[in-house]
């Protein structure tokens, strides 16, 4: 594309902008994705594709019910234990950056507004991810799943962010990939704009009415377009 809709502007120029992890800032979810497979069959056990994409963006919680109502709680319970095992051995390498994700930090940095991640994994795996790939040192505050008591779609954890940094929730633009964040925003009060990677929205999810771009490089052009009045 060579220029983005207009109706896509955005309504206001930002006071924070809160960042989504796994998917949009790293390219998490596919290893992920591929951690669990691998546990399932080294485990023996038969499991669809389908069923770790329903995982995208969801918290430890409603990965546990969705495999465990596929072949038991304890079963799932060791599966997801060898599957943490095999991932945290992968985020500990670093995880690959999603396209244009840096050059977004760097702009905000520059123009300095003020940046936090608000993510459904824990705190000591977050952490461990953004050191290992980078990213930390972006940040003014990382709000995790271990912070708030309710996981995304709950907005806990982005109104935690808005907290932390001082910012009304109104003025804070989020950006994430999944419908499952993207609601955790709007139920925030906050202006999402989503950056779809391993889901593209459905209907449902078009029909929240919020702002999709297909890149964090459309995504950075329209606030550079806000910038620019």
């Amino acid at each position: 594309m060579t220029s983005l809709d207009p109706a896509l502007a955005l309504p206001f120029l930002p006071d924070a902008v809160i960042f989504d992890m796994d998917g949009l800032m790293l390219d998490s979810e596919r290893a992920i994705n591929a951690c669990m497979a691998q546990a399932a069959r080294e485990l023996g056990h038969a499991l669809p594709d389908t069923l770790w994409l329903q995982m995208i963006g969801g918290g430890d919680g409603l990965c546990r019910r969705l495999v465990a109502g596929q072949i038991g709680e304890a079963a799932a319970d060791a599966l997801l234990a060898h599957s943490e095992a095999l991932y945290d051995a992968v985020a500990d390498a670093g995880i690959d950056h999603r396209p244009g994700i840096v050059e977004l930090l760097e702009l905000l940095v520059a123009r300095g507004i003020p940046r936090a991640v608000a993510t459904s994994t824990r705190r000591p795996l977050a952490m461990r991810k953004l050191r290992a790939a980078g990213l930390l040192p972006y940040f003014d505050a990382v709000c995790t799943s271990s912070d708030v008591p309710r996981p995304k779609p709950a907005p806990d954890v982005y109104l935690l962010a808005a907290s932390t940094l001082g910012v009304d929730p109104a003025r804070c633009l989020v950006l994430e990939d999944s419908p499952t964040g993207v609601r955790a925003a709007l139920a925030a009060g906050m202006t999402p704009v989503q950056v779809p990677d391993l889901l593209e929205p459905d209907a449902e999810t078009q029909a929240l009415g919020h702002r999709i771009v297909a890149s964090l490089e459309q995504a950075q052009r329209l606030l550079e377009a806000r910038l620019a009045l």
